[in-house]
Order: structure tokens, then sequence, then C-alpha cells
């Protein structure tokens, strides 16, 4: 998947710019950032398309000299793979049908919004699992050819065998068989290179390879091509070649140290001091099992087991103590693994006081039933130590393993969340319970209906966080800037795009907007009342703007807190700004009134971001996160980025980079003439204000 924060670059064909800039706040309100070019010709989007890279074009179908057939014709003569959504006056079968026959994706009406952002969110997802296959397949080749020259060069004779006939073998295998080139092995069936005796326990050992594959060796005779016979080994594995499933068949002549050989590798396998398989060897079997699961639609779990209170244990009863603590336990795992015929599970021990079990060929209510009798035999068994008896349990993390289940290290990170959760289980709070990672996707989304805000308000179920803004220029002024929480069960914080989006109840709005607002300016005055000259940025919503009675309400709130109104900088987005231009305009005049400053984020988005900087006059613009990202990577982004910071600067405003997330991008900011950043790099938002400034001078 693309990340959640990288920039949808937008073509939109739409003959009104109102209607344009509300398609461009419909994508950025849903959290995606978004760059967007309104299509006004032929021409214009032919050049378009030549010079830079787009994820979507929304056309509106309107009757003009330029139209929706028009712009997918020139999509399909470039061969542009670019989603193409119509937005139509009415649903009508045979436009729909026609439109789809052209090359469109899909035909929405203008004014069902929600089915749009649903159609949208399906053509970036596929668009974006196009382009990563196209990725993978570059890597894939690159990797094919690299294993190929190493195959080359190895020492061990190794071949390639799809349907009994060779369809590659290396040089090694070739010489070790006595034949000159490729060519004349791939007329060799593989059956040809072995005595009788060989013949039949490999016809045996390969029954039904296809549909169940499994690496195995098997002692054998090979014969030359000049009837020489050789004692040797032939190991069998499971492989692709060309994009095909095949065999690997690697030949190497009997040895007395293949027991030695087999003994080490079992050796190495292991966890010392429990006997159980150690983390490296439980992660390629984690490994393979994700692999088949996703190539033959097989499911597993995994079981991540931890023991509660592990630190308090080895204090009580110290490191010698605490090692015959995890052989006991291993000993429980031992005797709890399922035993029916066939199973593959293993367990091993991952950490200090952490094991594993994998499960595979197991359905969600047997792998919970596997977890649950683990809990029950570690918390019955009696733990000596010295004759003392210790009660030990362990808290289960239950990971299933699907068709899309994610590789192995985010696989282990979903039990190890699982485990954690159990102690945010009712009744479980020093664990001792199992708990089903279940994606954050799947679960139940945050009520933001406006009883349930108003309750959280009722509640206190409100934090406000601080992360510093820090100048480049060493000027060292203090800035903050507040964010907002709501903490829903189990205490998990929620930012306002989830609890209050676009959408969401108005009146809601301007209460939390308020309740923030008294919140940290009572935090700011207690701040600068130590001696500091901090000043605070507060993001506020469109609803504030509108709000009739706020700014008579905020005077009364700063005369309270005793504050100066060039203390607090109101953050409003650029989307807000261009949807109520002229309210916007009204209410900062009066917010000047009261010396308070204006800051617009999420600048640089807009069809015409400089057209909202004359009517409102601003003291700071922050710019919009998804440049941060692409200034490292795009040098056609940075040399965009500059030159609106220089024109933002000679308009006599003060520059913001947000996102910063390493040092990386410092220079290039610095070389930009940027006034101020901001980021995780710098500090993540926390409760307090609590940066020291004076590091930065």
């Amino acid at each position: 998947m693309k990340k959640k924060n990288e920039t949808v670059h937008l073509l939109i064909l739409d003959e009104s710019q109102n209607d344009a800039e509300h398609l461009v706040s419909l994508l950025r309100n849903s959290g995606r950032a978004t760059r967007a070019h309104r299509v006004t010709s032929l021409e214009d989007l032919t050049e378009h398309l030549n010079t830079h890279s787009w994820d979507l074009f929304l056309a509106r179908e309107e009757e003009r000299e330029f139209d929706c057939t028009a712009a997918l014709t020139e999509l399909k003569r470039l061969d542009k793979d670019i989603p193409f959504i119509i937005l139509s006056k009415e649903l009508d079968k045979d436009t729909i049908v026609n439109f789809m026959k052209a090359g469109a994706q899909d035909v929405v009406p203008f004014e069902y919004t929600d089915h749009l952002m649903l159609v949208i969110s399906r053509e970036l997802k596929n668009l974006y699992e196009r382009r990563q296959r196209k990725t993978a397949d570059i890597h894939l080749h690159e990797a094919e050819k690299r294993c190929e020259l190493l195959l080359d060069s190895s020492k061990d004779a190794i071949a390639y065998v799809n349907d009994g006939m060779h369809i590659y073998a290396n040089q090694s295998y070739l010489d070790f068989l006595g034949y000159e080139d490729m060519d004349e092995m791939m007329c060799i069936p593989i059956l040809d290179t072995m005595d009788s005796k060989t013949q039949e326990k490999f016809k045996e050992t390969t029954k039904g390879y296809q549909q169940n594959p499994s690496d195995c060796q098997l002692p054998g005779v090979a014969k030359r091509s000049d009837d020489h016979e050789i004692e040797v080994s032939i190991s069998l594995s499971s492989a692709t070649y060309d994009g095909e499933p095949c065999m690997q068949v690697i030949i190497r002549p009997q040895t007395s140290n293949a027991e030695l050989e087999e003994k080490l590798k079992e050796i190495s396998s292991q966890d010392l001091l429990t006997g159980l398989y150690n983390r490296q060897h439980f992660m390629e079997q984690l490994t393979k099992t994700v692999e088949s699961a996703h190539s033959s639609d097989t499911q597993g779990a995994l079981l991540y087991i931890v023991i509660d209170e592990f630190n308090t244990l080895k204090s009580d009863v110290g490191i010698a103590g605490t090692d015959l603590i995890l052989s006991d336990i291993s000993a429980v795992l031992k005797d709890t693994k399922r035993t029916e015929e066939n199973t593959h599970d293993i367990i091993a021990r991952l950490g200090d006081d952490t094991f594993a079990e994998l499960m595979v060929s197991v359905d969600e209510k047997n792998a919970m039933s596997q977890a649950e009798l683990i809990r029950r035999n570690v918390e019955e068994h009696l733990f000596e130590v010295s004759d003392r008896t210790i009660r030990v349990t362990v808290s289960i993390g239950v990971a299933l393993i699907n068709e899309n289940a994610p590789k192995s290290n985010d696989l282990i990170g979903r039990g190890h969340v699982a485990s954690a959760d159990v102690k945010k289980l009712k009744d479980h709070e020093k664990g001792n319970g199992i708990h089903l990672y279940v994606p954050k996707e799947l679960g139940n989304d945050v009520d933001n209906s406006s009883n349930a805000l108003q309750k959280a308000l009722d509640e206190n179920r409100f934090k406000t966080l601080y992360q510093p803004i820090i100048s480049l220029r060493g000027e060292g002024e203090e800035h903050y800037e507040a964010f907002i929480r709501m903490l829903v069960e189990d205490d998990e914080e929620v930012s306002p795009y989830d609890f209050l989006p676009p959408s969401g109840p108005s009146d809601m709005a301007t209460k939390i907007d308020r309740w923030v607002i008294l919140k940290t300016i009572k935090t700011l005055g207690a701040h600068r009342a130590k001696g500091h000259q901090t000043k605070l940025f507060l993001n506020i919503t469109a609803e504030t703007i509108l709000d009739q009675t706020f700014l008579q309400w905020l005077s009364v709130a700063l005369k309270a807190a005793r504050l100066p109104g060039d203390a607090i900088i109101f953050q409003i987005t650029e989307t807000d700004a261009v949807n109520y231009l002229k309210q916007a305009k009204g209410f900062v005049k009066h917010l000047k009134q009261l010396h308070c400053k204006l800051s617009i984020s999420r600048f640089g988005c807009a069809l015409d971001p400089f057209n909202t900087l004359k009517h409102l006059d601003a003291d700071y613009v922050k710019l919009d996160g998804s440049f941060t990202e692409e200034i490292q990577q795009n040098e056609e982004t940075r040399e965009q980025v500059k030159e609106m910071i220089q024109s933002l600067q000679g308009m006599g405003k003060l520059t913001i980079v947000p996102l910063v997330e390493n040092a990386s991008v410092l220079s290039t900011l610095w070389q930009a003439g940027v006034n101020y950043i901001q980021g995780y790099y710098l500090q993540a938002p926390t409760t307090e204000m609590n940066y020291d400034f004076s590091e930065e001078q």
C-alpha cells in the first residue's frame, strides 16, 4: 500500500473553479494530501501528462468542445495508467456503460460525495497495488538475474526440474553428470541421471509434490553420461523458474560427515536454555508459512506468549531461578503442543520473556482454543524454585495467518500488540488472558455523534498536546502548536480526523474549539508567568469562523487569562479559507483588533493558493506536509518549494514547514529560506511545553 500521507496528484476537468476546489477539499478533508491541476484544453492536458506523474483524474460530464470522451481518448493514446472517474448529472445505464467501455473506471453523480470518496479510495488502492506489482516485477527480474549468476558460480551441482525434465542446470551440475551444455541437458529426463533403485525412491518421494511441496533429502546413485555411477545425496525443494513452479535439485557426493552436518544444523536452530527452536529458525518457518498462505490460500496462526510481570519475577527468584522457570514453561509448551498426525506446528523462544507457537492448517476457533489451553496449563502448573512454589501466568496474543497476512516481522508485531492488549481487558490488568489481533480497519468506527462528543466533553475525556515550532534563523522565539486528542475506550487517543470529520456535527466543532482555547490559554498563562515569552498556535475549525459569537467570547477569555492577544496565533486550513473566504476575511479583520495573529496551514494545494492571501492578512503560512517528503525525492518539488517560500516572504509572510522527520531535509529547507520547522525529528507532541529552545541557538 502507498503510505497514507503520500500526496495524491489530481487532474480535474470541470468548467467551474469553485466545483474543482470543492473536489480538492473533499480529498484533503478525508486525510489525503492533494496536489491538483484543473485541465482547460487538450493541449493543456497533453502537456501535463507528458511532464508530470498523476494518480487520479476527476472529470465532470459537460457538453463542451473538450469533454470527458476527448480526455479519455488522450489518456489511451498516451497509454497512461490513471484512474478516470466521471462525475455525471444523473445515473443513466447507457451513459455509464459507454463511458466505462471508453476506459473510465466509474461514473458517479456529482452530489454523491460519500459514494465518490469510496470509489476514489478503491481506485487509488488499485492503482498503488498495480504500481507495487510493477516494482516487484522489476525487483524480481533483477533478483533472478543475480540468483542465476550465483547459481552459475556455485560449486554445488544445482538444477531446476519441471514435469520430470531439466529446465535449467548450472555448470557444476553439467560437469558432475558429464554433459557439455544446457541444450543437451534439456533433452535428458531427471530419472535418466539415476540408477533404477534411486529412480523408485525419487518417484515415491516426489509423488504429489506439486500439491504439497516440502524440502527433503534422499540418498541414491547418480548415473553420468558415460554410465559411471556415483553415490550421492539428493536435496529437493520447491522453487520457481521464469515465474513457473518447479523443483530445485541439488546433487552432492555422499560423505561420512552427513550425520554430523545434520546434527550441527539441528543445534544451530535451537535455543540453548530451553531446547526449543530459536528465533532465527522460527522466523524462517514463519516466513515460509506466510508465503504458503499467500500462494495456496492456506490458514494458520501465530501465538505470541509473554510471561506476565517478568521483571518482578526475575527480581524475586534471581537469574538462576528464572532460568528454571523458563525451562519449565518450555516443557509445558511442549506437552501442550498439538499431537495430531502430520502437524507441522513449531514452538520457539523469541526473547527473555517471550515464546511463540506457529500453528499451520488451523482456523481462528482452534487457534484460540490452543491459546486458552496453554494459558490454563501454565497457570495451573506448580513452578518450584528453591523449595518455593511460584505462580506464573502468561498473556497470549493470537495473530491469524491467511492470504492477507503481512510479512513475518509485521505478523510478530501483531502478536505483540495483541498480547499487550490482554491487560486492557476487564479483569486482566495483570495479564493471564488471550486476545485476538483485529486490524484497526476492521474495528468499530469512533462514535462521533453529537451525544457522544458532548459526553466526552462532560467527562473531560479530551487532552491537549504541545509541539514546538523552531526557528531556522536562530531568533530563539518560543512557539508551540496545540493539538487535541479524545480518549476513548482503554484510554486510546483519537485524533480530530477520526472524532470530528468534515461531515461531523458542526455545533460540537465550536464547543470543542472553545474547550481547547480555554484549556490552552490557561496553560499558556501559567507558562508565561515563569518568564517565558511563548506564543501558541491554536487550530480552529470552519464552524468557529462562521460563529458570530466567538470573537466576543474570545475577548472575555483573553482578559480572564490575562494574556496579550499577540500571544495567540489562530490557525485555519487553506481549505476552510478557500471555502469560506468572505466570512474568513471578516473574521480575520476582527481578530486583528484583538491583536491576535493568523496562520494558514496546509498551504499550497489549492488550485490558486496565492489568491487566498490577497484577501486574508495572514502572518504565518504553514506549507502542506506533503511537500516535506517530496522535496527529498523530487527536484521539481524542491524548486517549487523554493519559489513558493520566496514569494511568500516577498509578501511579508513567515513560513513554516511541518513533518520534519529527519536531519537530511534540514539543509534543503535552510537553502530554501524557510523561517520555521516542526516535526518529530525535533520533538513529538507532549503534554507539557518543555522544549529547550536555548539548544537551537
